[in-house]
């Protein structure tokens, strides 16, 4: 008799990704031509729900598209990918979220966001999914849709004994309400930066910046380092979970992947260092492809990506 795999509810944000491929970033008043244009499903509570889902977790999504004909295609697009949309509405009013985003040559990007839908991802709108969060696991959470919301859902999983975890991002101040709820928080340099004052150059300053974090009631910090790697820090204790050497396109949703897969691994039993491992290698591989959900890859190239490793 099979049981049932823990289950994932991530809570964010939808977008549609207009991505723009330039030599380098534009200065104020000039105008580029670009080398390449794609348009891509995107956002950070979709992307970490499909890296989730593609890397072999029981994966629900919380979020808003628009009543548009973009936000249906949306909702397909995440059926296929092994997650379940039915928390997933439509509202009327609102278009589905947009990310502008340019990618230069040494694969680096800046994004500018119009939320859309996501800021109809209300309290209300939560309560009416109280229990699929209070049945949950885990619940992953990101900064693009409302604080309030977000600050709700940790409250309602927190009082049920459901994990929480935190991507911050994108970097901006939080109440200490919320990092009190959080059993797991996954900043990169810029947002632990936000999170504790502290610059993030090396270990030291990764541990320094963990601590901080330790302080504030959370017991587990993974601060993402680019290629480097992570710091994973628990309970205080800290290392460097080293990343793989590959040939990075763009960077665009190498962070969303790590948070996915990293939860997957977790819900599977594994420890914090392996699942660090398993996360890094799915964001090894993303980060070679375009796009953001384009680029994430499926539970088997992460599997024969690490067995390659290991054979090395």
């Amino acid at each position: 008799m099979s049981s049932t795999p823990p289950l994932l509810t991530v809570i964010g944000s939808i977008n549609v990704d207009h991505i723009l491929g330039l030599e380098h970033f534009p200065h104020p008043g000039q105008t580029l031509n670009g080398q390449s244009y794609q348009v891509a499903f995107g956002g950070k509570g979709a992307n970490q729900a499909v890296a989730a889902g593609r890397s072999g977790a029981n994966t629900s999504f919380i979020a808003c598209v628009g009543s548009d004909a973009v936000g249906e295609q949306i909702r397909h697009q995440l059926i296929k990918d092994n997650i379940d949309t039915q928390a997933v509405r439509a509202v009327e009013g609102f278009t589905t979220g947009v990310a502008l985003i340019f990618v230069n040559q040494h694969a680096e990007n800046f994004i500018g966001i119009h939320a859309g839908a996501n800021a109809a991802l209300d309290i209300a709108y939560i309560d009416q999914h109280a229990e699929l969060i209070q049945r949950s696991s885990a619940i992953l959470l990101q900064l693009e849709t409302p604080l309030a919301t977000i600050l709700h859902a940790a409250k309602l999983a927190k009082a049920a004994g459901v994990k929480v975890i935190l991507n911050p991002a994108p970097a901006c101040e939080l109440p200490e309400e919320l990092l009190r709820l959080v059993d797991i928080i996954t900043p990169n340099e810029t947002e632990a930066l936000s999170l504790t004052n502290v610059i993030v150059h090396d270990d030291h300053d990764a541990a320094e910046a963990a601590n901080v974090l330790h302080q504030k009631g959370i017991k587990t910090v993974v601060i993402t380092m680019g290629s480097r790697g992570v710091w994973l820090s628990e309970y205080g204790q800290g290392k460097m979970i080293e990343g793989f050497k590959v040939s990075a396109i763009d960077t665009i949703a190498a962070g969303d992947t790590f948070n996915g897969a990293f939860v997957t691994a977790l819900l599977e039993g594994k420890t914090a260092q392996d699942a660090a491992r398993f996360a890094n290698a799915a964001a090894a591989i993303a980060v070679t492809r375009s796009g953001a959900q384009p680029s994430v890859p499926w539970r088997q190239e992460i599997d024969l990506f690490l067995s390659a490793q290991t054979a090395l």
